[in-house]
């Protein structure tokens, strides 16, 4: 297909002989990383080594679950980067699904991101960030709090309006605030929690091969969830610098990153808290914190959280309404969302819609049911994406592709089965949420017979 993009190199004309606005190529590797690292930590790190830790019991089979985590994301990561070096359109993913599955794949992919996935996590972090976080230094009302929610979206909107490079440099600075305090506190349990290596080997592992093998499933499910976002960067696509070699550099590297961070955490964790006190703390990094520094520990780790909240949502808000940016180039969503202001470049019609639906989910209160229902969507295409890798090899091979993954077809193919896992484990466990999720999917399709037959129409 076509390159749909129009970037800086180029402009289509309109009738009346003006070129419309298009989005500036700006964003270089410093950028996709702070995307990436900036999405993925938000706020699993501080609290999901304990869902883990109380999966597994065994601090090194906990160990074992991060590690495994990490390199699947790792790979997630090296197979997104070959079609992200061979694809420079905006879109990112749903791109990708375009070209290997046909419009309808990536139509639905976009339709439940927009929905559920991208507007829910908006919401949840908002909510997050002025109930449970923002309280704990001052004092809030429910009105004013639901107030700082609706605040915090309308700031994030206008940051991105007003251009993709304030919106990186926003993304940057948060990025590195919360990753140098991150780093800050693993150093500060080292040094001052008074902790013992002998937690990393009590208790040991109990139980059956098949008990430790579905432990071991459940609690990697967990993790993987933390180290979610990885993916976003590549939304933002045509509006990066040689993309062919930064997005691969970028999206590699971050998601590298971050892997050994959360690590570096976990081993903190554990050596601050033992792995049974671990399992039963439902806030292990202020617990940490608390034995190095006292009840200061908790402020301290409050104040990064409200940080890395506020990181992790601007990640969305700058990424995702890209693809419905690219969706509607295609005719494929409201036209309105194709439209880029004419000053800042941005896809403002997409930024304030997608803010908007997000901040009606935070109002609603939905968003907590929507984003349980998401998790099965989100990897059913996660899946997809990583798979078209190899569905691209045998449909295009003559595609430039100035990156190949490296490790393939091994490293796509653990991704995909690693998908597939948590997709049946939330088939089993969650039933009717997952039914829910694809129910959510399944909308998508008369909305995209809609949309697809009015494109048909305009020709």
């Amino acid at each position: 297909m076509a390159n749909h993009e129009t970037g800086s190199s180029g402009s289509s004309i309109h009738p009346g002989g003006h070129a419309p606005a298009s989005l500036l190529r700006v964003l270089g590797v410093g950028s996709i990383i702070g995307i990436v690292v900036g999405t993925m930590i938000g706020s699993g790190i501080f609290i999901v080594p304990a869902t883990v830790a109380a999966e597994v019991q065994s601090p090194l089979i906990m160990l074992a679950v991060w590690i495994a985590g990490g390199l699947l994301s790792v790979f997630g990561a090296l197979s997104l980067a070959e079609l992200a070096s061979a694809y420079a359109e905006t879109g990112g993913l749903y791109v990708y699904l375009r070209e290997a599955y046909g419009p309808l794949a990536g139509f639905l992919f976009g339709w439940t991101l927009f929905l559920v996935i991208d507007s829910g996590s908006i919401a949840a972090l908002s909510v997050a960030f002025s109930t449970k976080y923002l309280p704990h230094f001052f004092p809030m009302a429910p009105v004013v709090q639901k107030a700082a929610a609706i605040l915090f979206i309308l700031v994030l909107m206008v940051v991105n309006i007003l251009g993709v490079k304030r919106g990186a440099l926003f993304q940057n600075v948060l990025t590195t605030l919360k990753f140098a305090a991150l780093a800050g506190i693993i150093v500060v349990v080292f040094l001052f929690a008074r902790g013992d290596w002998g937690n990393f080997t009590a208790p040991a592992a109990t139980g059956s091969g098949g008990d430790l093998v579905g432990t071991f499933g459940l609690a990697l499910v967990a993790a993987l969830w933390a180290y979610k976002g990885f993916e976003a960067c590549t939304f933002n696509s045509g509006e990066t610098r040689n993309p062919s070699r930064t997005l691969p550099v970028g999206i590699i590297l971050g998601c590298g990153l971050v892997t050994l961070l959360y690590l570096l955490a976990n081993v903190a964790y554990l050596y601050a808290v033992p792995a049974g006190v671990m399992a039963k703390s439902d806030r292990i990094a202020a617990d940490a914190m608390n034995a190095a520094v006292g009840p200061l520990g908790a402020s301290i780790v409050a104040f990064i959280i409200l940080f890395s909240i506020l990181g992790a949502a601007n990640g969305h808000v700058m990424t995702g309404p890209r693809v419905y940016y690219a969706m509607a180039k295609d005719g494929l969503f409201f036209r309105k969302m194709a439209s880029v202001h004419p000053k800042f470049r941005t896809p403002h019609v997409s930024i304030l819609v997608v803010g908007s639906w997000s901040i009606f989910l935070s109002l609603s209160g939905t968003f907590e049911q929507l984003l349980r229902y998401a998790v099965f969507g989100y990897w059913i295409f996660m899946g997809l994406a990583v798979s078209a890798v190899i569905v691209m090899r045998k449909k295009r091979p003559d595609l430039v592709r100035p990156y190949r993954a490296v490790g393939y077809p091994l490293t796509p193919g653990l991704f995909v089965l690693a998908a597939l896992f948590v997709t049946i484990n939330a088939l089993i466990g969650t039933f009717w949420n997952s039914f829910a999720g694809l129910a959510i999917i399944a909308l998508g399709i008369p909305a995209y017979v809609y949309w697809n037959r009015k494109r048909s129409r305009g020709k």
